[in-house]
């Protein structure tokens, strides 16, 4: 009887062995076989257990810390000089090819001193997307070309006919540690996604685990939709990712990620988002400035499990701040630029009115844990001082797997996010306490006065007269002098206004607020920390 045997080798090659028969039939056979191998062999398919395997192996060995490869003249070169080493735009991976969505690469330099392997995943193969000096253009700055060749990629950058159909936008980016960036149609770059968090604000310091290679799936022509694979390592954990990015009015980004401990931590962010607040409406310059508001999200947005809806306006303290929500299953979070009237900010040059909201969709239980907000002190913008993520209650022992999938959303319709039957914060507006003397004249008295208004769908349709009244609780640093609410005909929803007096300046003072209507909660919760020394 003729047998045919197939084995299949690592990486998909299928073995075929045949015993001796007739040179007739054997050919006959051996054309059979090759339909079975090739029908075989395009079953073939990488995925992100061929990550995890890798990033499981990881976890279960010591930690190599990298060591940089960079030439001094390159790794100490300045912001602007960095800017100069541009890629060549006409060298465009997949440029010659049929597909919507093109790939351009950053170079090492400055702090960006750690090459990251890049490979291109097609149909039945797995292949190296090889360094070279060609693909970029170093302006004028010194260089010595036999040196540079021996370098790498320091991340990637994405681009697809995003605003306009016969020109390609740069739509995502990569680059450092486990930082990626995506935007949707109209929006300019703002806040930044990470892979991982490990002991963010910790007296022991914050770990930065790193994107160290990444395998990217050539599109096909019709795609709309880009897949990233990428293998995550730091001193105390690996990981294996999955991105499926959508570009579109709101791009979105569908995160599947593997999770390995090497070593205890002290505190694992999930989804951690990265962003920028200098100064707004609730915490105006401290200094004169025609912007009146300047950052890339101005409040942390929760949708707990349990149903309920919380806004926390961000601060630039003057010391570390660290808020802590506890929350079972999130059903959502996000960094959010509530504000989109180019009046708010008056830049033009770094439109901060386009910049996108960040939100963090979680798919499946998380379980219990805790949502993480930490602000750092920062006197100009060009520093992210804002950080938020969840926190799972409890870890797993090193090595074993932790699953965690989400979708995230870049987006500028942050009113859309919100059940349309509750209404959220407009504007956290903060002023010097005064009373109105009876002359008219209005006297400064020692307090803190927070405006805040709330709208929605909803809460519009209510009558003015409706019994609206509000729900406040300060903290033991504060004591609530005023309290009141009325209808704002101007946003169709109601504004609350608070004044406080502080006890202690030296300590933060918690303030909670939401509207009701009898026993009916109308409104999100808006929860906010006056902060120390203000």
């Amino acid at each position: 009887m003729f047998r045919i045997d197939f084995r299949t080798r690592k990486g998909g090659d299928v073995l075929i062995k045949m015993n001796k028969k007739p040179k007739l039939m054997q050919l006959r056979w051996v054309g059979a076989a090759v339909l079975l191998a090739m029908y075989a062999n395009s079953g073939w398919a990488f995925s992100i257990d061929d990550v995890a395997k890798q990033a499981k192996d990881l976890a279960g060995k010591g930690y190599e810390a990298p060591k940089s490869n960079l030439p001094s003249q390159l790794r100490d070169m300045k912001y602007a000089d960095y800017q100069q080493i541009q890629f060549n735009h006409d060298k465009a991976y997949w440029g010659k090819l049929k597909t919507p969505f093109k790939l351009e690469f950053y170079h090492q330099g400055m702090y960006f001193d750690l090459p990251v392997k890049l490979n291109e995943v097609t149909a039945n193969s797995v292949r190296a997307i090889k360094y070279s000096p060609d693909y970029f253009n170093f302006g004028n700055v010194p260089h010595d070309s036999d040196t540079v060749k021996n370098l790498g990629f320091a991340g990637f950058k994405v681009l697809y006919p995003l605003n306009n159909k016969d020109k390609k936008d740069e739509i995502s980016s990569f680059l450092g540690a486990s930082y990626f960036r995506v935007i949707g149609a109209g929006q300019v770059y703002g806040l930044s996604a990470r892979g991982l968090a490990i002991d963010t604000a910790l007296p022991s310091g914050e770990e930065f685990p790193r994107f160290k290679e990444f395998w990217i799936e050539r599109p096909k022509p019709q795609d709309k939709h880009l897949v990233i694979y990428a293998l995550l390592d730091s001193p105390r954990a690996t990981g294996a990712y999955r991105f499926l990015i959508s570009p579109g009015k709101d791009s979105t980004v569908d995160v599947t990620s593997k999770v390995y401990l090497r070593d205890k931590v002290g505190k694992l962010g999930i989804a951690p988002l990265t962003s920028m607040y200098l100064f707004g409406a609730n915490q105006p310059s401290p200094v004169t400035n025609y912007r009146k508001e300047l950052h890339d999200s101005n409040g942390l947005s929760i949708h707990a499990g349990n149903g309920e809806w919380i806004w926390r306006p961000l601060n630039n303290p003057r010391h570390l701040a660290v808020s802590t929500f506890t929350v079972e299953n999130p059903r959502g979070f996000g960094l959010l630029q509530r504000g989109r009237d180019f009046n708010l900010y008056q830049d033009l040059d770094d439109r901060y009115d386009l910049r996108p909201s960040g939100w963090i969709e979680p798919k499946g239980d998380w379980g219990k844990g805790r949502i993480e907000l930490v602000e750092i002190p920062t006197t100009d913008e060009t520093n992210d001082n804002i950080v938020a993520f969840w926190s799972p209650e409890s870890l797993p022992e090193a090595g074993k797997e932790m699953n965690f999938s989400y979708r995230l959303h870049f987006t500028r319709d942050e009113n859309l996010l919100h059940s349309p039957e509750t209404a959220y914060v407009k504007d956290t507006l903060r002023s010097t306490g005064d009373v109105k003397q009876s002359n008219l004249v209005r006297q400064p008295d020692g307090t803190v006065a927070f405006i805040v208004d709330f709208v929605g769908p909803e809460m519009s349709k209510l009558a003015q007269d409706t019994p609206v009244t509000p729900q406040v609780s300060i903290g033991n640093n504060g004591e609530l002098v005023e309290n009141s609410v009325r209808y704002n005909p101007v946003t169709k929803g109601w504004r609350l206004v608070m004044r406080l007096r502080v006890k202690d300046n030296k300590q933060p003072t918690e303030m909670r607020a939401a509207l009701v209507n009898g026993d009916k909660t109308l409104t999100e919760t808006w929860s906010y920390q006056l902060p120390a020394n203000e």
